[in-house]
């Protein structure tokens, strides 16, 4: 996972602990020192709001980052569409609930993406 989807996967958490639990920030921490890297067997257990998160954020900024070296302009809407519709076929979490978490992670990874395309 890159340094840029930790930090998506970080940022979500702080974001969506509000909403879904003071500890998804540790348990994300927790999901991302198991990290393997592409392809790791992690995500296992589907109630795993922290690996979900993990997952999420390092799809996203995989999908943002091939958008941006092909097209240059990375709309959100074709990001968040790209990201649930490969999230519906490998992750059963409530659709509700994923999308909330797709929607944080894309405008994270918007957030970052523009910052770093920006010499920031």
């Amino acid at each position: 996972m890159t340094a840029q989807a930790s930090a998506v996967a970080r940022a979500a958490a702080e974001r969506l602990a509000p909403e879904l639990g003071d500890g998804l920030p540790f348990d994300v921490e927790t999901a991302l020192a198991a990290d393997h890297g592409p392809g790791a067997q992690r995500y296992l257990d589907p109630i795993s709001l922290a690996g979900l998160v993990v997952a999420v954020a390092s799809f996203a900024w995989t999908v943002y980052r091939d958008l941006r070296a092909t097209s240059g302009e990375v709309a959100p809407d074709v990001l968040a569409r790209t990201v649930r519709v490969e999230l519906r076929a490998t992750h059963n979490a409530d659709p509700a609930l994923r999308d909330r978490i797709v929607e944080v992670v894309v405008e994270e990874v918007t957030r970052r993406g523009d910052e770093a395309g920006n010499g920031a």
